[in-house]
C-alpha cells in the first residue's frame, strides 16, 4: 500500500511540469507535452503510441539529437523507439503495483534531445482491470468465546483487501450458516466496508465446544471474484469440575540416607474442565508430622522426591497425603505410601562395661580385662556384628551374651618384653559395604621380680698404677634389671674370698648403689700384680634375685727401686777387680758390669755410663751391656792402676741409678800388678763357682729352647692333621643327633647365632675380646677313628673347659625352652578350663526386670528395689561394684547401691523419648563383677495428657470458584497432639457455616483429619469473602483443644464484556516522530474481577502498513509509534481499536490521527546526462552533464538551490525549472589531472534546510602524447657461467605517463653483434615484462661480457618510445680442473727423475707445472705430496710445485722411488688432479734399469696383506689377554669359596634336630655374624679370652671314617690346641 501512495503521490506532484511552458519560452529551448491511455498488464513491446508524429519531430532529429527517456525512477515502463519515433511498452505495468488504490491512475517522463536541448512531456494514464480477488490478511481466524458471553455480544471479523478499485473493487460479505451468530456490515468514512458477528444464542460449550465458520468477501468486476476466511470459535469453559486421581493409594520405595532430590513416584490427576479451569496444582495435605520437611511435590508434574534426611531407623515407613486442586480450588484427595528400604549407615557403637588396668605380668592365660558392649542401629545382616583384635597381641574376644564381649589374655604376658599393650578392638556389621568402629584400650602391665641383675659383660678389667693412694676408684660396675620399680632397684657386694690369704676385703671395697670399686689399700707390684674377685648384684624384689661378675684389677708398675749391681761385687777390701796387658789392643775387653732391676718393663732397662776414670782416653763403657773396653792402643805410658766409676741407670721417670768402682791394672804379669796393688785379695773359690754355676744355666736354657721348637712343632703338624679332620673330610653329615646333644656348628634353630671372625696382632692383650660363659654341658664330638655310635663322655673335665676353646661363648637354650613350652602347654589347658567355668557362670547368671511409670516424675524420685526384685543383698551390690550402663549419652536412671533401689536421674520426656511409639520404652543393664553379672532392666513410659493439639497455621486461606458444584471437598489442615492414646487428637469442631459441612476421616495409623463439603452454591455478588474456625480437640482430663481461622475467597466467573469510555478518540503527530513517541491511550473497563476482568487491547484490521507504524500496549491501551510517518504519504490515520477480556468477549472504538508536516525531505538529484570519459582536448564550455534537481516537500522546503565547489573547473547553468547544466570552465591535461570527483550539493529553503549531493567521477580520456622513460640510464647485471638456458638475468621497466593503450610498453631488442652473432642468440627479451634472459649458457672462458640496447615503445598511434643500454658481465666459476703440464703422462714412462746418490739437503728433483684456464682464486694452484715411497726424503712446494731432497740421500735409500702428486686449485669447491713422478735414487742409468723392472707394477697386495696381519695380531692379543682375566677371576672366585667354606668338602646338613645349633653359621638363624682371627707365630695365649663352653660333647669328623661317629675317650681334646682353627669362633 506504500507503493501505491509513493506513486499517487509522484503522479500528483509531476502534474506542476505544466509550468514548463513559461520556462520554454525564457530560455528558448522547444518543449511540448502529451497524454496517452493504457489498460494495465499489457505485454512487453505493446505500442502506446507515435511521439514523432504526436510532437511533430522528424525521425532523422531524433538520432541527431540523441532523444532518450529520461524518468527518474529505477522502473522504466516504457521505450522509445527512435527508428520508428514510437513508444512502446518496455516493462509489465501493474496498477495496483503503479498506484495503489489512487484513481486515476497514470506516470508521466520527460523526451529529451540535445543539439539544441528540447524537453518533451509524456504522460500515460493506466486503466483498471479484473485482475485481483479480494483476500484476507489470513487463511483462518482463531477466536475464544467463554459460554457466559450473554446475547448481543458483538465480535469483529477480518477486513477483505481488494487492489482493485472502482466496480472490481470489494462491494459485499456473506457469513456461512449457523445457529448462534448473525453478520453485521459496516463502512468507513473513505468507504472501506468492514463487517462484525453479533451472538444471538447462548453458547454450550458441553454440546459444542468449537464452532467453524466462512466469511466471504466478493468484489462486482466481471468475471466476479471473491476471497474467505476460515473462523474457528473456541468456547471457554466454567470451572464446574473438579480434579480426580488415577490412583486412590500409590506405593513406592526409596533407599534410606538418599540423596535430596531424589525421585520417588509421580502421581497424577485430571480434570474435565479446559483452559485455566483444568490446570492442576499438587500439594503434599498438612496431615503427618514434619512430613513436608522429608519430601517435596512438584505442584505442577505432581512428582514426588526427596527433600530431607530418611532415616530406615525412624520411620520403615511413610504415609503422605496429596491433594490436587485447580484453579477454581476444587480438590481431590489421593494416599502415597513409601517403604523405607534400609541400607547399612550406621556402624557399630563400642561402649565399654568394664576395664581393668594396670595388669600383673603373672596373670593366668585367660584372665578377663574388660567387658565392651557392641550394638548396631541396622537390621538384618546390616545389624550383625563381629569382634575382633586388629594387632596381633596376646589377647581375644568372646562372646557371653547377645551384644556383650570379653576381652580376655590368651597367654602369658611378660612386662619387660611388652610393658604395655594398645588394644584396638574392631566391630565390623555383615552390611554390604560393611562399616566397622575401632576402640583402641591402653593396658599397661604390672611388673613382678622374674629377672636377675644381668651384667653387660663377662669379665672386668681394670688397671691401677701400684703405691696408689688409698680410696681411689679403680672401676665402676654396672648391671641391668627389666624389671621396674623396687624389683629394678640393684645392689652391689663383694663375694667373700681370699687373696694370698687375706680377704678381699682388705684390698678393695664397692659401693653398693653406684658400684663404684675402690681401692682400700696402696698395692706394691712387687707383692702382687692382679687382684681377681667377684661382684655380686642383687635386686630388691622378694625374693631377691642376682648374678655374679668377676672383676679383674692389673697392678701397674712404678719405677720404685734402683738398680742392684751384681758384678762387681763391691767389697771394702777388693782393690783390684780386672788386669788388662800392654799389649792389649783397641776394643779389648776389660771387664763387664752386671746390674738388674726388681721393677719390670721400661722401668727395668739398663744403661751404663762411665762417670770418672784416671784416663778417660783409654777405657769405654757399653751403654746398653756395661761392657768395658779399651779405645786405644795401651801403652807403656798408661799407668798401672786405673780406678772407673761406672753408673748404672734404669729408664724410669724419674730415673734411679746405681755406682760401682772398677779397679784395674794394666800390666803383663801379676808381680807387676802386685807391686802397685800391694792390698788386692787373693780369693779364687768365688771365682771357680761363679764359672761353674754360668755353664749349668746355659745348659739348662739350651735344653729347654730345643725342647720349646720340637714341642711347637709336633703341635702344628697335629694341628694340620685336625683341620684336615674338620675341614677336608669326605663323611657324610649325620642326618639325626641325639636329644640331648647340641650341635655345635652353628646350623641349629635357636632364635640366633652369631659368628665373629677377630683379627689380632702381636701386641693385642689379653682384654681385647671377653666373651661370656656357656649355658649348656652337652656336645657330642666325633671320634675321627671309631666306627660306633655317638655316646656321652663320662669324665667330670670336657675338653671344652680349656680357656682356649672355640666353642666357650655358645649359650645353649634347648632344655629350658623345652621346659618352658611344657609349662606353657599345662598353663593353656588349666586356663580352657577356667575360661569354660567363666563362661559357663556367666551366661547362667543373668536376669531381667520391667517397671513402669509416668513421664514428667522429678528427679530422684523412687522407681523401684532392684536388689529385692533381683534378689541379690547390699552387700553383693556393693562388693561387685554394681553400676548401670546405658550406652547413651543420657542416663534417666540412677542406682543408689547403698539402699539397693532406682531412680529418676533425669526428666523423663515420653515425647522426647519415644515420640508417638506406644508403648514408649528405654532398657539399660546392671554389670556386676567378681564374678560378673548383667541384668537387663526395662523401664515402661506411661503418658500424661500435658501437649494440647496445635495447627501449623493459625490462619488458612482459601480460593473457591462461584461456579463450585455442590458436593465438592476440600482438605482442611490437620492438628498434632504429641500425646497418644486417649490423650490424643480425638475430633474437630467447624463454627457454623451456611455453605459448608465438616466430615472426619482416620488414617490407618490412627491420625484424623477433616475436609470441608459445599452444600450451597456461593455467590460472589452477594458474599465474596467467608470466615469460620476449625477446632480440634483431644480426650484427655483436662481436655486440652486448637484453633484455626479460615477463610475463603470466591472466585467470579466471566460474565461482563469490556466497554470503552470512548467510542471515537482523537489525536495529533508529527510526522517523522520517533519511535515510541506516544499518541494516546484508550481505555476500557470490565465489571468482572481477576482474570476474567484483565482487559487487552489490539487494533482491528489494520489497512496497508498502519501495524508498522503504530503499535498498541496490549494491557494499558498505550498507542505509540512504532515505525516512520510520512506526510507526503498520508496526512491521516483512522484506526479501529478492540478491547478483549479473558472470557473473548469484545468491544470496539475508533482512533483519528492527524498528521502534521515538517521539513523532513531532502532535495532529490536525478541526472538525465553525464560525458565520461571526456577527452583531455575538450574545448572551453563543453556540457558535461545535465541533471534534474527535486524536492518533494511544498512552498519553501521545496524550493532548491544547486552548487559545487568553486575550486574546481567546471560550473551550472540553470536551463529549465529544476534541470541544470554542468560545462567547463578551463582547459584540461589528463597527466595532471586524470580525473575529477564533482560533488553538486542540492539545498532546499525549509527550517532547518536539508541538502542532498550527488558525485559524479568524471575520467578524462587520453591522447599520445608522452614517451616511455626507463628508470635508469644504464642497467648492469652479472651471471655466473655455465648458467641454465632461460635463465632471467635483469628487469628493465619504462614508465609512461599516458594511459591505456598508450601507455602499454613493448620491450625490442635493438639489432647489434656481440662476437659476430646476433645479440639475440645470446639473450631475449621479454616484450611485455621487460625480462632479460639468458638463451644459452655462458662460458666466461669464451665470453666475458655483452652489451646490447633496449627500446621501449608505447601503443600510441603514432607509437613514442626511447633507449636504454644494458650490461651483463659474466662471472667466473671453478668449472675447470688444474691441467699438469709437466712431467708428461704416459703408460709407457718408467723414469721421469734420477737423483745421484750424492744430492744434497735441498736438491732439486724436478718441478711440476700446471695451469688452471679459469679465473681469480679459481686459477691459484697449491701442490701436496699424496704418497711416496720415502716420505723422509721428499717434499714438495706448496706454491712452485718443485720436489726437492729435505735430507741427505744414503745409500740405503731404495733406488725406486715413487712419488704421487696432487694439484688442487682455490675454487669452492675445489678441483685437483694428480701426477706420478717416478724417482730413481742411483749414479748411473744402467742401475736405474736393473731396478725399474717392475715399478709400474700395483702395489695394492702389499697394502691388503698388512691390513691383515695387523688385523689378525691385534685379535689374537685380545684373546689371550681374555684368557688371562679369565683364569685369574677364576682362580680368585676358588679361593675366595675355599675361604668361605673353610675348605670342606663336605655337602650340606639336609635336617637339623631341634635342639642342635650349628656353629658354622649355615643354619636357619635369622642373624649370622663371622669375625676371622689372624694370629703370628708369636701371639701368645693371653692375646684371646673365650668364655666357658656349655656342653661336654662336640662332633668331630674323620676323613678316614666310614661309620657312624663316636666320642672321643681321650683326656685332651685337639682342640685344646691354641692354634686350633676353631679357636676364634664365638657362636653367642
Amino acid at each position: 500500500m506504500d507503493v501505491y501512495r509513493r506513486l499517487r503521490w509522484r503522479l500528483c506532484h509531476r502534474l506542476t511540469s505544466q509550468s514548463l511552458v513559461f520556462f520554454l519560452f525564457l530560455n528558448h529551448i522547444a518543449s511540448g507535452q502529451i497524454r496517452y491511455s493504457i489498460p494495465e498488464e499489457m505485454k512487453k513491446g505493446s505500442l502506446i503510441g507515435n511521439v514523432a508524429l504526436d510532437l511533430g519531430i522528424d525521425m532523422q532529429r531524433l538520432r541527431s539529437g540523441r532523444a532518450r527517456i529520461v524518468t527518474g525512477e529505477s522502473m522504466q515502463y516504457t521505450e522509445l523507439k527512435t527508428d520508428k519515433g514510437t513508444l512502446v511498452v518496455n516493462e509489465r505495468i501493474d496498477r495496483e503495483q503503479l498506484c495503489g488504490d489512487v484513481t486515476p491512475c497514470s506516470f508521466s517522463f520527460d523526451l529529451i534531445l540535445e543539439n539544441p536541448m528540447e524537453l518533451h512531456h509524456v504522460t500515460v494514464e493506466v486503466l483498471d482491470i479484473n485482475d485481483n480477488s479480494p483476500s484476507f490478511h489470513q487463511h483462518d481466524m482463531q477466536l475464544t468465546i467463554g459460554e457466559s458471553a450473554a446475547p448481543g455480544a458483538r465480535f469483529v471479523l477480518p477486513t477483505a483487501n481488494d487492489p482493485d478499485v472502482g466496480v472490481n473493487g470489494l462491494q459485499d460479505y456473506n457469513l456461512s450458516p449457523n445457529e448462534n451468530f448473525i453478520l453485521k456490515k459496516h463502512s468507513n468514512s473513505d468507504g472501506r466496508k468492514y463487517a462484525e458477528m453479533v451472538l444471538e444464542k447462548p453458547l454450550d460449550r458441553e454440546r459444542y465446544p468449537s464452532l467453524s465458520l466462512k466469511l466471504i468477501a466478493v468484489d462486482g468486476g466481471t468475471p466476479q471474484k471473491s476471497g474467505t476466511v476460515n473462523i474457528d470459535i473456541t468456547v471457554l469453559d466454567v470451572n464446574d469440575n473438579s480434579p480426580v486421581f488415577n490412583q486412590s493409594v500409590y506405593k513406592a520405595s526409596v533407599m534410606e540416607n538418599a540423596a535430596r532430590g531424589t525421585y520417588i513416584i509421580t502421581v497424577n490427576a485430571t480434570d474435565a474442565d479446559s483452559g485455566s479451569n483444568g490446570l492442576i496444582y499438587y500439594s503434599i495435605s498438612k496431615m503427618q508430622g514434619n512430613i513436608d520437611s522429608i519430601f517435596e511435590i512438584n505442584k505442577t508434574t505432581g512428582v514426588i522426591f526427596l527433600s530431607g534426611q530418611v532415616d530406615y531407623e525412624k520411620a520403615k515407613k511413610y504415609e503422605i497425603g496429596i491433594e490436587a486442586t485447580d484453579q477454581g480450588a476444587l480438590t481431590d484427595s489421593s494416599k502415597v505410601i513409601v517403604e523405607v528400604i534400609d541400607v547399612n549407615d550406621n556402624p557399630p557403637v563400642i561402649n565399654v562395661m568394664s576395664f581393668t588396668s594396670p595388669v600383673s605380668e603373672d596373670s593366668h592365660s585367660g584372665t578377663t580385662i574388660g567387658i565392651i558392649n557392641v550394638k548396631d542401629l541396622d537390621s538384618g545382616d546390616n545389624g550383625q556384628v563381629n569382634c575382633r583384635i586388629e594387632q596381633n597381641a596376646p589377647f581375644k574376644i568372646k562372646s557371653n551374651l547377645r551384644n556383650y564381649y570379653t576381652l580376655v589374655t590368651d597367654t602369658v604376658l611378660d612386662r619387660e618384653s611388652v610393658s604395655e599393650y594398645n588394644i584396638t578392638v574392631v566391630a565390623t556389621d555383615a552390611g554390604v559395604p560393611s562399616l566397622s568402629t575401632k576402640k583402641t584400650f591402653n593396658l599397661k602391665i604390672s611388673d613382678v621380680n622374674d629377672n636377675a641383675p644381668v651384667f653387660p659383660q663377662g669379665v672386668y678389667s681394670a688397671f691401677i698404677t701400684e703405691n696408689n693412694s688409698p680410696g681411689v676408684s679403680l672401676l665402676t660396675v654396672r648391671a641391668q634389671d627389666p624389671d621396674e620399680n623396687q624389683n629394678a632397684r640393684i645392689s652391689y657386694i663383694l663375694e667373700v674370698n681370699d687373696i694370698s690369704g687375706s680377704p678381699v676385703s682388705e684390698y678393695v671395697s664397692i659401693n653398693a648403689e653406684s658400684g663404684v670399686i675402690h681401692a682400700v689399700r696402696s698395692f706394691d707390684y712387687e707383692q702382687i700384680k692382679q687382684l681377681a674377685f667377684v661382684v655380686k648384684a642383687q635386686d630388691g624384689g622378694s625374693p631377691p634375685l642376682s648374678s655374679n661378675v668377676t672383676v679383674k684389677i692389673m697392678i701397674q708398675d712404678q719405677n720404685d727401686n734402683p738398680p742392684q749391681v751384681l758384678y762387681p761385687v763391691q767389697t771394702g777390701g777388693s782393690l783390684v777387680a780386672e788386669m788388662v796387658p800392654r799389649s792389649a789392643d783397641v776394643g779389648y775387653l776389660v771387664t763387664k758390669v752386671v746390674a738388674v732391676d726388681v721393677d719390670s718393663g721400661q722401668n727395668a732397662w739398663l744403661s751404663y755410663k762411665l762417670q770418672k776414670a784416671t784416663d778417660r782416653a783409654l777405657f769405654e763403657v757399653g751403654l746398653q751391656n756395661g761392657e768395658i773396653r779399651t779405645i786405644r792402643q795401651v801403652t807403656d805410658k798408661d799407668a798401672v792402676k786405673q780406678r772407673l766409676t761406672v753408673i748404672v741407670e734404669d729408664n724410669g721417670q724419674p730415673s734411679r741409678s746405681a755406682t760401682v768402682i772398677v779397679n784395674v791394672a794394666v800390666a803383663d804379669s801379676f808381680p807387676e800388678v802386685l807391686s802397685e796393688f800391694t792390698d788386692f785379695p787373693h780369693d779364687k773359690e768365688y771365682n771357680d763357682n761363679l764359672t761353674f754355676y754360668l755353664v749349668l744355666a746355659l745348659a739348662v736354657v739350651s735344653f729347654l729352647f730345643i725342647t720349646c721348637l720340637v714341642v711347637i712343632i709336633s703341635v702344628k703338624i697335629y694341628r694340620w692333621r685336625q683341620s684336615r679332620i674338620l675341614y677336608h673330610s669326605n663323611l657324610p653329615v649325620i642326618p639325626y643327633y641325639p636329644p640331648r646333644y647340641s650341635d655345635t656348628l652353628g646350623t641349629g634353630t635357636l632364635p640366633h647365632v652369631y659368628n665373629y671372625e677377630v683379627c689380632r696382632t702381636t701386641d693385642s692383650r689379653k682384654s681385647d675380646c671377653k666373651f661370656g660363659r656357656a649355658g649348656s654341658q652337652n656336645v657330642l664330638i666325633m671320634d675321627p677313628s671309631s666306627t660306633g655310635t655317638m655316646q656321652r663322655i663320662q669324665r667330670e673335665k670336657s675338653i671344652l673347659d680349656e680357656p682356649d676353646s672355640p666353642l666357650e661363648d655358645f649359650i645353649l637354650y634347648n632344655m629350658e625352652i623345652r621346659q618352658h613350652r611344657c609349662g606353657k602347654w599345662l598353663l593353656r589347658w588349666t586356663l580352657t578350663w577356667q575360661l569354660f567355668i567363666f563362661v559357663f557362670m556367666i551366661s547362667t547368671t543373668n536376669g531381667q526386670i520391667r517397671y513402669s511409670i509416668p513421664e514428667e516424675m522429678k528427679k530422684g524420685s523412687l522407681i523401684g528395689n532392684v536388689a529385692q526384685d533381683l534378689g541379690l543383698d547390699l552387700k553383693r551390690l556393693r562388693s561387685g561394684r554394681a553400676r548401670i550402663v546405658t550406652g547413651e549419652n543420657t542416663q534417666y536412671i540412677e542406682l543408689n547401691a547403698d539402699k539397693g533401689i532406682l531412680a529418676v536421674n533425669e526428666r523423663i520426656d515420653r515425647e522426647q523419648l519415644c515420640g508417638d511409639v506406644t508403648p514408649c520404652s528405654f532398657s539399660f543393664e546392671i554389670i556386676l563383677e567378681n564374678p560378673i553379672e548383667l541384668h537387663r532392666i526395662m523401664v515402661e513410659i506411661l503418658d500424661v495428657n500435658d501437649h494440647s493439639p496445635v495447627f501449623r497455621n493459625n490462619h488458612v486461606r482459601m480460593e473457591i470458584s462461584e461456579s463450585a458444584v455442590i458436593g465438592s471437598r476440600f482438605v482442611l489442615e490437620s492438628a498434632e497432639d504429641p500425646d497418644v492414646g486417649v490423650n490424643g487428637l480425638q475430633n474437630y469442631v467447624l463454627s457454623t457455616s451456611d455453605n459448608f459441612v465438616l466430615k472426619q476421616h482416620a488414617n490407618p495409623d490412627g491420625s484424623k483429619f477433616a475436609e470441608i463439603i459445599l452444600q450451597k452454591p456461593l455467590d460472589r455478588e452477594q458474599q465474596p469473602r467467608l470466615s469460620f474456625k476449625l477446632i480440634a480437640v483431644d480426650g484427655g482430663t483436662p481436655q486440652r483443644s486448637g484453633t484455626v481461622n479460615i477463610d475463603i475467597t470466591v472466585l467470579d466467573v466471566n460474565d461482563n464484556p469490556p466497554v470503552f469510555n470512548q467510542s471515537v478518540y482523537r489525536a495529533t503527530v508529527f510526522e517523522n516522530s520517533t519511535p515510541g513517541t506516544h499518541v494516546i491511550t484508550v481505555n476500557a473497563t470490565d465489571a468482572d474481577s481477576g482474570s476474567h476482568g484483565a482487559v487487552t487491547y489490539a487494533f482491528s484490521n489494520l489497512k496497508g502498513n498502519l501495524a508498522d507504524i503504530f503499535n498498541i500496549d496490549k494491557t494499558t491501551g498505550k498507542i505509540t509509534v512504532s515505525g516512520p510517518i510520512d506526510f507526503e504519504k498520508d496526512k491521516k490515520y483512522e484506526i479501529r481499536v478492540e478491547a478483549k477480556d479473558q472470557g473473548g468477549l469484545t468491544d470496539l472504538s475508533k482512533v483519528i490521527i492527524d498528521i502534521v508536516d515538517v521539513n523532513d525531505n531532502a532535495p532529490v538529484i536525478n541526472v538525465m546526462s553525464f560525458s565520461s570519459p571526456l577527452s583531455e582536448d575538450a574545448p572551453l564550455g563543453s556540457t558535461i552533464a545535465v541533471f534534474n534537481a527535486k524536492d518533494a516537500d511544498s512552498e519553501r522546503n521545496g524550493q532548491i538551490i544547486c552548487a559545487i565547489d568553486r575550486t574546481l573547473p567546471f560550473k551550472i547553468k540553470s536551463s529549465l525549472s529544476n534541470y541544470y547544466s554542468l560545462v567547463s570552465d578551463i582547459e584540461f591535461d589528463r597527466e595532471k589531472t586524470p580525473e575529477y570527483n564533482i560533488t553538486i550539493n542540492a539545498t532546499d529553503s525549509g527550517s532547518p534546510p536539508l541538502s542532498s549531493a550527488i558525485k559524479l567521477h568524471l575520467k578524462m580520456s587520453d591522447i599520445n602524447d608522452n614517451p616511455p622513460l626507463f628508470e635508469k640510464f644504464i642497467y648492469n647485471a652479472d651471471i655466473a657461467e655455465n648458467n641454465s638456458p632461460g635463465m632471467s638475468i635483469i628487469t628493465v621497466s619504462a614508465q609512461d605517463s599516458d594511459w591505456n593503450q598508450n601507455a602499454r610498453i613493448s620491450y625490442i631488442l635493438e639489432d647489434t653483434q656481440v662476437g659476430g652473432f646476433p645479440i639475440s642468440t645470446y639473450v631475449s627479451m621479454n616484450s611485455e615484462t621487460g625480462v632479460l634472459s639468458a638463451v644459452r649458457s655462458f662460458d666466461y672462458e669464451q665470453i666475458k661480457q655483452l652489451q646490447l640496447v633496449v627500446k621501449a615503445q608505447d601503443g600510441g598511434s603514432p607509437p613514442l618510445s626511447s633507449n636504454v643500454t644494458v650490461k651483463i658481465m659474466i662471472q667466473d666459476q671453478n668449472d675447470n680442473p688444474p691441467q699438469v703440464l709437466y712431467p708428461v703422462q704416459t703408460g709407457g714412462s718408467l723414469v721421469a727423475e734420477m737423483v745421484p746418490r750424492s744430492a744434497d739437503v735441498g736438491y732439486l728433483v724436478t718441478k711440476v707445472v700446471a695451469v688452471d684456464v679459469d679465473s681469480g682464486q679459481n686459477a691459484w694452484l697449491s701442490y701436496k705430496l699424496q704418497k711416496a715411497t720415502d716420505r723422509a726424503l721428499f717434499e714438495v712446494g706448496l706454491q712452485n710445485g718443485e720436489i726437492r731432497t729435505i735430507r741427505q740421500v744414503t745409500d740405503k735409500d731404495a733406488v725406486k722411488q715413487r712419488l704421487t702428486v696432487i694439484v688442487e686449485d682455490n675454487g669452492q669447491p675445489s678441483r685437483s688432479a694428480t701426477v706420478i713422478v717416478n724417482v730413481a735414487v742411483a749414479d748411473s742409468f744402467p742401475e736405474v734399469l736393473s731396478e725399474f723392472t717392475d715399478f709400474p707394477h700395483d702395489k695394492e697386495y702389499n697394502d691388503n696383506l698388512t691390513f691383515y696381519l695387523v688385523l689378525a695380531l691385534a685379535v689374537v692379543s685380545f684373546l689371550f689377554i681374555t684368557c688371562l682375566v679369565v683364569i685369574i677371576s677364576v682362580k680368585i672366585y676358588r679361593w675366595r669359596q675355599s675361604r668361605i667354606l673353610y675348605h670342606s668338602n663336605l655337602p650340606v646338613i639336609p635336617y637339623y634336630p631341634p635342639r642342635y645349633s650349628d656353629t658354622l653359621g649355615t643354619g636357619t638363624l635369622p642373624h649370622v655374624y663371622n669375625y676371622e682371627v689372624c694370629r703370628t707365630t708369636d701371639s701368645r695365649k693371653s692375646d684371646c679370652k673365650f668364655g666357658r663352653a656349655g656342653s661336654q660333647n662336640v662332633l668331630i669328623m674323620d676323613p678316614s671314617s666310614t661309620g657312624t661317629m663316636q666320642r672321643i675317650q681321650s683326656e685332651k681334646s685337639i682342640l685344646d690346641e691354641p692354634d686350633s682353627p676353631l679357636e676364634v669362633s664365638s657362636i653367642m
